[in-house]
């Protein structure tokens, strides 16, 4: 088994800071970034994220979806055309769309691209977004429906006209008449326990956000059992932020810098907010950060592994942070637990990719970590010209 590299599109914005307009899910705090490098998710933009990431040997970039990002299906069909290997892992909502256009939608996706689509479902774990797009199932109502959604999907994948009726869908003669070739992996998440069912019946990949390597393993046998006892075989990955550097010195010198730029205030606002999700993923994430604390060591969570991301921003709320060979010990750490997915991202994206793409990705290569093709894109390290 090997590690796939991912990155991350901004497609809510970029910058140099934790903070912007659009941190939190309601808006319900807003901070001027005048002056801190803020940066629009315009094309020209993402197009230089992309094409670092090709360049970089990432295998697939994440997009987000929500409120306070571009459409993600949009975004990246649009930049497919500025790449040519990169993947995209794109996120949606099943409670929002119909599940036979969404099939016929990644059929087209993957025709147009030559077969570079990833889905990333995302079942929602704020009641107020949901209800923000039309959703007012309650939490495991949705990920009953998500079920019930992706199991329309691959019949209708099927080539051959599907019916279905359940509690949420009824679908007579569904069909994709060119499904997709190949079939895009489902990427899927979910910590509570109407997740864990989903998750071993339908995902190719289960995501887990970055907690310690000992709660993910607690989660990887959780979700490996249910699968096995339905004869299946899920893949596991992670979510991660990244701050990589020459030193460990220089690394965590970024990661203060990013704390300075907070204050209490901001902080507590941010938790009382987040604290609100219906989210159990995003419950753990908090339960993290140790009420707030903006002193490092307490966000220190495991070796290397640091929670302040959190402090403020919803999802993905822990980085890796050290030297390059630090940064390469935690992935082959968690790989050593059975992940094979990285997905990262760090602020601003571009600098960040560069940085991870230029410094972690030639260790793992040299350590044997990463495919083939990967290791023989993956730049020099340093020393070993």
């Amino acid at each position: 088994m090997t590690v796939h590299l991912h990155w991350f599109l901004p497609t809510g914005g970029d910058g140099r800071t934790l903070v912007d307009r659009h941190a939190y899910a309601d808006g319900g705090i807003s901070r001027d970034r005048a002056g801190h490098g803020v940066r629009a998710p315009d094309v020209d933009y993402l197009v230089q994220i992309a094409k670092a990431a090709e360049r970089l040997g990432f295998e697939a970039v994440l997009t987000p979806t929500g409120t306070w990002c571009e459409d993600a299906w949009l975004t990246t069909v649009a930049l497919a055309q500025h790449t040519e290997r990169l993947k995209f892992l794109v996120a949606f909502r099943p409670g929002v769309i119909s599940p036979v256009l969404a099939a016929q939608m990644a059929a087209t996706y993957q025709r147009i691209t030559r077969g570079r689509l990833l889905l990333n479902v995302v079942t929602g774990g704020d009641a107020a977004e949901q209800r923000r797009f039309g959703d007012h199932l309650d939490h495991d109502r949705r990920y009953a429906r998500t079920a019930e959604f992706l199991s329309v999907v691959r019949g209708v994948w099927s080539g051959r006209p599907f019916d279905f009726e359940g509690d949420h869908f009824r679908i007579d003669g569904g069909l994709t008449a060119l499904p997709p070739d190949p079939l895009p992996e489902i990427f899927f998440g979910g910590s509570s326990e109407a997740a864990g069912p989903v998750a071993a019946e339908h995902a190719d990949v289960y995501l887990t956000w970055g907690e310690p390597p000992w709660q993910v393993k607690e989660k990887i046998d959780w979700i490996r059992g249910l699968a096995e006892r339905r004869g299946r075989t899920v893949r596991f990955g992670i979510r991660l932020h990244s701050i990589s550097r020459d030193s460990a010195r220089e690394a965590w010198a970024t990661a203060d810098r990013l704390l300075a730029d907070l204050d209490a205030d901001t902080v507590a606002s941010a938790q009382e907010l987040l604290g609100r999700s219906e989210s159990v993923g995003q419950q753990r994430m908090l339960a993290l950060h140790r009420g707030g604390s903006l002193d490092r060591d307490e966000l220190e969570i495991a070796p290397n592994l640091w929670a302040g991301v959190g402090l403020v921003r919803g999802g993905a709320g822990t980085a890796l942070v050290g030297s390059h060979a630090d940064v390469a010990d935690r992935i082959e750490e968690y790989h050593d637990l059975g992940v094979e997915h990285f997905v990262l991202s760090g602020y601003p994206h571009l600098e960040e990719a560069y940085w991870f793409g230029e410094g972690v990705t030639p260790e793992l290569a040299s350590r044997g970590l990463l495919p083939s093709a990967a290791r023989a894109a993956a730049p020099t390290a340093p020393g070993a010209r």
